[in-house]
């Protein structure tokens, strides 16, 4: 399947050449565009939901909302399966021209599209056919920019050269971010949830009319195009890509000994560390936006230096031993920017014992993708009320048929079931405020409390708790740039040029979209599920460290092969 050659040192020491640089700006610059319009979607998830799923009954909005949130992630593989078929048939430039297009008007649409209050059930039937849209989109274009940079890089410079592409999805989140704040600070809150919030996608058509017009100004790749003309490209690449074992094989590799290991280490250094700011350490969200901004800001340069390094070590021991720290040091990590954020809160986990005692037969799964489940059963009651104020806490086997207790330094909150109860929603709050206050009487935060970091302005940086909570988010984005930094070069020296398109991008867009993508909600699941705040980050740990065990046996070195010869 492969040739394998050395570049000579003239051609590693070469400088990149004046159209080299034009095809990584191009290619990069469109890659921010899409991932920016991807992410606007999931940092205004609430506000969303607000405008076009609050008037459903609660069943049918519980299945709109897992719908949009679900959607976006779920088809980027068949995104990548379909565009990486055309990638490989018709050429990367006419590809990426149409996925940029797709995902740039899907995004504009949801900025003009109106309100359930304006037309009804349409409403949320065109955002969610708009966020499938935008995860076709994104399946195929991250393949194809990868690909078509790639193959414009002289042997020896491919992860250097890469490696720009690397920093997009990083750099689109970070802009979305900005613009977000920026809109925010100017409308102010109450109009930004009204009409605010639609700016953001608005803008999105602005973005998309430079990338087209960067883009429609490049080549076909020389090697897809000499390939071409030789009439050597694949008729049916889907087929040559997973209809063998050969090929399905290195694929396997690709998605378990690659792609699941550096999708979780993505999501959690950026993603989760953003949700556990907000969700379990109670930071608000304009301070936990800027400390991760900041953090991407100091970490993005880093995609790039790795991608070089690379270039003269070798992918495979970067990928390798970003898994590994993250394996290692997510647990003392975590738990300092715990106790740096929310010192209160550190200190309450160790002192106050809370534990929840319930019949065992009343305790089910509090998986909650959406926030939209509704739990009955006194013991899961009791449970994600816990969960959510970020309490540690244990369970308890009590006495069948009797409704669950929340126990508190020995002391007992009776919960409900709310089955039996003429007013739930009553009930609940009665119970949310007898459990928080005998939780604040033994020593958790209360909302709001001053030790919770907060931050006014960008410039808040130079305090010491702010700069110590930045430098743990720079070391877990740190980890971000090692396993991805060097992936794109990776998958694109493993496959042939004929089937390389829909070879890489279905392992890249599996392990991202699935693994990654689905993250935060399960991890999430995973501390409400056993009461301790730092249970979720198992599931990138083990993930993380299967892919080391199966990258460091079974995965092949590739920096010195000539993607030139492999057809």
């Amino acid at each position: 399947m492969t040739t394998v050659t050395s570049a000579s040192p003239q051609a590693r020491a070469r400088p990149m050449t004046a159209g080299e640089r034009k095809v990584i700006l191009a290619s990069s610059l469109g890659t921010v565009f899409e991932w920016y319009d991807f992410y606007l979607y999931g940092s205004l998830a609430t506000v969303i939901g607000a405008q076009f799923f609050s008037q459903f009954p609660k069943q049918t909005a519980d299945i709109f909302a897992l719908l949009a949130f679900a959607a976006g992630f779920v088809v980027r593989p068949f995104g990548a399966l379909v565009f990486g078929r055309i990638g490989d048939v018709v050429g990367r430039k006419y590809t990426f021209l149409v996925t940029i297009l797709i995902m740039g008007l899907s995004t504009f649409v949801v900025g003009l599209l109106p309100g359930y209050k304006t037309i009804g059930l349409a409403a949320p039937v065109i955002l969610i056919v708009a966020r499938l849209l935008q995860g076709l989109a994104l399946g195929g274009e991250y393949g194809g920019a990868a690909t078509y940079v790639a193959e414009h890089a002289p042997p020896g410079r491919r992860g250097f050269y890469t490696s720009w592409i690397q920093t997009t999805a990083t750099m689109g989140l970070f802009l979305s971010l900005l613009v977000i704040l920026l809109t925010r600070s100017v409308l102010g809150e109450a109009s930004f949830a009204v009409w605010g919030w639609r700016v953001p996608f608005l803008l999105s058509v602005l973005l998309l009319g430079v990338s087209m017009w960067i883009r429609l100004q490049l080549n076909e790749s020389p090697v897809f195009a000499a390939m071409k003309a030789q009439g050597r490209s694949s008729k049916a690449p889907l087929r040559e890509a997973f209809g063998n074992w050969r090929n399905g094989r290195i694929v396997l590799l690709a998605l378990f000994g690659l792609c699941m290991g550096q999708g979780v280490v993505w999501y959690t250094g950026q993603f989760y560390a953003l949700f556990f700011l907000q969700s379990i350490l109670k930071v608000d969200g304009y301070t936990a936006n800027l400390l991760i901004a900041w953090a991407l800001l100091l970490g993005a340069s880093f995609f790039v230096v790795f991608g070089w390094l690379s270039d003269k070590i070798g992918r495979k021991p970067i990928i390798m031993a970003g898994c590994l720290l993250a394996v290692l040091t997510y647990f003392p990590l975590f738990q300092s920017l715990t106790a740096r954020a929310n010192p209160a809160l550190a200190a309450a986990l160790d002192s106050v014992k809370v534990s929840v005692v319930a019949d065992p037969a009343d305790c089910g799964n509090l998986f909650n993708p959406v926030g939209t489940r509704v739990f009955t059963s006194s013991c899961d009651v009791a449970r994600d009320l816990l969960a959510t104020s970020s309490v540690r806490y244990a369970t308890e086997n009590g006495v069948p048929g009797e409704p669950a207790k929340i126990r508190i330094n020995g002391s007992d909150v009776m919960a409900y079931d709310a089955t039996k109860v003429p007013d739930p929603k009553a009930a609940n709050a009665a119970l949310a405020k007898e459990t928080v206050a005998a939780l604040q009487g033994a020593g958790y935060p209360k909302a709001g409390d001053p030790g919770i970091v907060r931050m006014s302005n960008p410039f808040d940086v130079f305090r010491p708790q702010v700069a110590g909570i930045i430098g743990l988010l720079f070391l877990l984005v740190l980890y971000v740039t090692m396993v991805y930094g060097p992936i794109a070069a990776a998958l694109v020296e493993l496959f042939p040029t004929r089937i390389r398109y829909s070879s890489m991008s279905l392992p890249y867009h599996i392990g991202n979209g699935w693994f990654g993508g689905l993250l935060p909600a399960t991890a999430f699941a995973m501390v409400a599920q056993t009461g301790d705040i730092y249970f979720g980050l198992w599931y990138p740990i083990v993930f993380a460290a299967l892919t080391l065990v199966i990258g460091l046996a079974l995965v092949p070195e590739t920096r010195n092969r000539d993607v030139l010869a492999m057809d």
